[in-house]
């Protein structure tokens, strides 16, 4: 039973359907798994328990009766402390919201119970969201899979790491700046960055809220595709396979690749060969304009940063690691006027990107330019933490800005991936589909 660990959520559940798994065993293997897995506590903030077993238990009565309620009806899933979960302490991986317990669920978590899925618990992440490193030292610092001594990769560093570490069949995380997709990449997932808006924030945590976004950390794209389905409270997207011979892809250059580490660069390029020989033409861009969307969102990102949580930071400053505290007071001088203007300018530049990538069916990017650092390293000095932090999320960055969907895939190599880039997720999966199994 223990192989269920591994198993893709889609299988997980197709498993139910045939009668082969029951909820019950299988919300029971994953939280014994939990239970005596060494870093547990370094994954989980919480583990619900009671909550698991009950409705794993209702999933097990609908799968006797022939009602279930979708294909991942009875599936174990994680969250991050970010999303309100009734009677459990949410905190947003900060001690500043220490003792936050919700009175009701995230609407997502509604959604997502009304598809049957199974709360295991909440996740650990980086304070407030706001790092793409996943180091947290005032709570704790999950490890990354392919290298414990790691970051995960953050802010959803907890949910990849339960993912990759077999204590729950998909993660829920969020995504600002990347914060789905460089744990993903780095702890070989899958990691789904919807478009803003998409998926419900109520009951969110929030960080950048217009610029976050509620995304999975999964196995495969087709678990992607269901979460996404589940958490939307609608059916699934149409995947139906299309085919690499004649596909025309977008090699977004520059920007991507300043400073990229060889081992993530010399992986992305195997893979675009990879992906010729599947009939696949690649076109390299160059999009000036993304450089200077970059620049406007070292002013709208911390700006709206601080001006949601301005008390909190002011307050409780020994309460909160200095590196990330320092980011949030970056937005502490930032005009009304520029954030103002700056969001106009972008949505100008957001144009402009789409007019240039339109007849393409999607933008390939390395996912992120460089490995998972050293947690020892990172905490012994904090212009590398910035610096690190920076280079992280130096890609994944340009999809929120652009408000585009993106999606993280594995190439197998190791904490290195490729990243696709769409106008919405109806047009970015159906590609994921088909990149994963030449990838394979």
């Amino acid at each position: 039973m223990r192989d269920w660990l591994t198993w893709t959520a889609a299988d997980l559940g197709r498993g139910i359907e045939a009668g082969e798994i029951d909820p019950v065993a299988l919300t029971e293997t994953y939280l014994d798994a939990i239970s005596t897995h060494p870093y547990a506590e370094r994954i989980y903030t919480h583990v619900t328990g009671d909550r698991a077993r009950r409705e794993a238990s209702a999933a097990t009565a609908r799968a006797k009766a022939g009602q279930r309620l979708s294909l991942l009806d009875g599936v174990p899933i994680s969250w991050k402390d970010l999303y309100d979960t009734a009677g459990d302490p949410t905190e947003s991986g900060t001690l500043m919201l220490k003792g936050r317990v919700p009175d009701r669920d995230a609407k997502v978590v509604q959604n997502a119970g009304a598809a049957g899925l199974v709360c295991l618990g909440k996740t650990h992440q980086t304070e407030f969201a706001f790092s793409g490193l996943g180091l947290n030292p005032m709570t704790q610092s999950p490890p990354c899979v392919n290298d414990h001594d790691a970051v995960a990769g953050g802010s959803s560093s907890g949910a990849a790491a339960s993912v990759a570490f077999g204590l729950a069949a998909a993660g829920i995380g969020s995504d600002t700046g990347g914060s789905v997709r460089i744990p993903s990449v780095w702890n070989d997932l899958v990691g789904l960055k919807t478009v803003s808006g998409r998926l419900s924030l109520d009951g969110v945590v929030p960080l950048c809220a217009r610029f976050d976004t509620v995304g999975p950390l999964v196995r495969s794209v087709e678990d992607a595709t269901l979460l996404l389905a589940a958490l939307e409270g609608r059916t699934p997207i149409d995947v139906a396979k299309l085919s690499l011979d004649g596909a025309h892809f977008a090699v977004l250059r520059s920007t991507p690749f300043n400073g990229i580490e060889d081992a993530p660069r010399v992986a992305f390029e195997n893979a675009v060969e990879r992906l010729k020989s599947a009939g696949a033409t690649f076109t390299d861009i160059d999009i000036p304009e993304v450089e200077e969307a970059i620049t406007i969102g070292a002013t709208l990102f911390p700006a709206e940063a601080y001006g949601t949580w301005r008390d909190e930071i002011e307050a409780g400053q020994d309460k909160m690691y200095p590196p990330v505290r320092e980011r949030f007071l970056l937005g502490k001088s930032i005009l009304a006027s520029d954030f103002v203007a700056g969001w106009q300018r972008l949505e100008v530049l957001r144009g402009v990107y789409r007019e240039k990538t339109i007849n393409f069916d999607v933008v390939v990017l390395p996912s992120a330019p460089l490995q998972p650092p050293n947690m020892a390293a990172l905490l012994a000095d904090d212009v590398y933490f910035t610096q690190k932090n920076l280079m992280a999320l130096q890609n994944t960055r340009i999809a929120n800005l652009m408000g585009l969907a993106a999606l993280a895939l594995p190439t197998g190599v190791p904490s290195c991936g490729i990243m696709l880039q769409s106008t919405c997720e109806e047009d970015l999966l159906p590609w994921g589909m088909v990149v994963e199994a030449a990838l394979a």
